[in-house]
């Protein structure tokens, strides 16, 4: 119920931030005054639900470790996480495409030779992951580096099991050669489910969606001069491609992961033959002067 009242209790609550010495954080809280009051105007919450609302973020709050971020899977599903992404990016067709950072990048990637194997506990199908890291111009970037990390071939990352995976299991920190090339080993990923044992997964439930991520890769992408990107490659042909949980598929990041024979290449890489191979290029934008 809109009422004179209500409108003069937002109106003084935005005045009330008046003094805020950080000329945008007060904008932040003044528009997210002005949206919250007329968000529960519309919905008219009882006392209730506005409890029920306290508790789940209450919860959310306490479902947070070192090693999980509930409220950052929370902004995921609910399209947040995507949206700023989306904000913030350069929009450029010819650069590569960014995309959610995901609740586990939450510990250092361990420096690996470039080649090196980050599947350290094995049983899935083999994959080389290769390609160059390049300015918009096709400049091939040398000593770009790339933050890797993804889920075992069972949909689990190293922090979700650590007394069954080694710290750093599907995790690598690598340094571009000087033609810009990278190529690193792991197994192909499979999609998996976020965590449901949380609230995240009460609202799902809730709301009848299903928790289930395409498989992926994740990449942080930077080098001299240019902006970072964060970024995923989705594999071609993947379950849930077409409805991420999180809502972090883009066409131009699903790539083919092919099935090659190839005894010479197999042996050149260090991987049994045949292998699945994953080639593609992460292309920066220069950063703005």
């Amino acid at each position: 119920m809109t009422t004179a009242y209500t409108t003069h209790l937002t109106e003084a609550v935005v005045d009330s931030l008046k003094g805020t010495a950080d000329p945008r954080l007060s904008e932040l809280l003044a528009a997210l005054t002005r949206h919250l009051h007329a968000f529960v105007r519309e919905t008219e919450p009882t006392m209730a639900e506005w409890e029920q609302a306290i508790d789940f973020l209450t919860a959310t709050g306490q479902t947070c470790t070192d090693t999980r971020q509930e409220f950052v899977l929370l902004s995921d599903v609910l399209g947040v996480s995507m949206l700023v992404e989306t904000i913030n990016s350069d929009g450029r067709g010819d650069v590569t495409e960014s995309t959610v950072l995901g609740p586990f990048h939450m510990t250092e990637s361990p420096v690996r030779e470039l080649g090196a194997d980050i599947d350290l506990v094995g049983g899935g199908e083999p994959c080389v992951v290769s390609g160059r890291v390049l300015s918009r111009d096709g400049t091939p970037l040398p000593g770009a580096v790339l933050d890797v990390w993804q889920a075992n071939a069972e949909g689990y990352y190293d922090v979700q099991q650590p007394e069954v995976q080694p710290p750093g299991n599907g995790r690598g920190l690598f340094t571009a050669d000087a033609e810009g090339r990278f190529w690193f080993r792991t197994c192909v990923p499979s999609p998996y489910p976020i965590p449901t044992d949380g609230p995240v997964g009460d609202l799902l439930r809730a709301t009848g969606r299903h928790p289930y991520r395409p498989a992926h890769i994740h990449f942080i992408a930077s080098a001299e001069g240019h902006a970072p990107v964060t970024t995923h490659i989705f594999v071609a042909g993947s379950d849930h491609l077409d409805s991420d949980a999180v809502f972090a598929v883009k066409e131009s990041l699903v790539q083919d992961f092919t099935e090659t024979d190839d005894p010479s290449l197999a042996r050149e890489f260090g991987v049994p033959n045949p292998f699945r191979h994953a080639r593609f290029d992460l292309v920066l934008n220069p950063s703005r002067s």
